[in-house]
């Protein structure tokens, strides 16, 4: 059964999960914006970026985004850049395997920006949901309601731990910037 998180909630993979949960993604899906015109209504495709840090005692480790599609011991993966969004299932992807992850890792924060630049206002549809990679079912859902504001980017989400227990907390922590780069005080804030 599926959790539908608000912003700041936070929920353990080990109650929302089988027993052994090794892998999991975080899928980011989006509409595309719609322009009325003299001969009806166009689609108008929209660039956005899904990007994960590794963290460990707040120091940054790794990243995976669009220029690096795995993280250097192979433990988190990128499906590739969507550049049109669109669709009714998930555009952008990035797996995680827990037990892969290096031990000194204990922070994932996931983050969303749009590289050209322009504002989530009017992106429909736009929501992350964490998955177990292994069967495909939905454990998390999060609502990123990008429509109505002006910001370009986003910390969406962030997977810790606690003990020796997965979490996933939902952030929704609006920024500014064509990549994770530019939203350094956005995504600290949220370590």
């Amino acid at each position: 059964m599926s959790v539908n998180l608000s912003k700041g909630q936070r929920i353990s993979l080990e109650k929302v999960s089988e027993p052994g949960l090794s892998q999991v993604a975080l899928a980011l899906g989006w509409g595309q914006r719609e322009k009325k015109g003299l001969l009806g209504t166009k689609k108008i495709d929209v660039d956005l970026d899904a990007s994960c840090l590794l963290f460990a005692d707040g120091n940054l480790e790794d990243v995976v985004w669009f220029q690096q599609l795995e993280s250097n011991n192979g433990a988190v993966v990128h499906t590739g850049d969507d550049r049109a969004g669109g669709g009714n299932g998930d555009n952008e992807t990035i797996t995680v395997n827990l037990g892969l992850l290096p031990r000194r890792v204990d922070t994932l924060i996931f983050t969303v920006n749009s590289f050209l630049n322009d504002s989530f206002k009017g992106i429909p549809n736009a929501r992350c949901r964490l998955l177990n990679w292994e069967n495909n079912k939905e454990l998390a859902r999060f609502d990123l309601t990008l429509d109505g504001g002006d910001h370009t980017g986003m910390v969406m989400a962030k997977l810790y731990l606690d003990g020796n227990t997965w979490h996933m907390q939902a952030i929704g922590d609006k920024g500014h910037g064509r990549t994770f780069q530019d939203m350094e005080d956005v995504i600290v804030r949220n370590l």
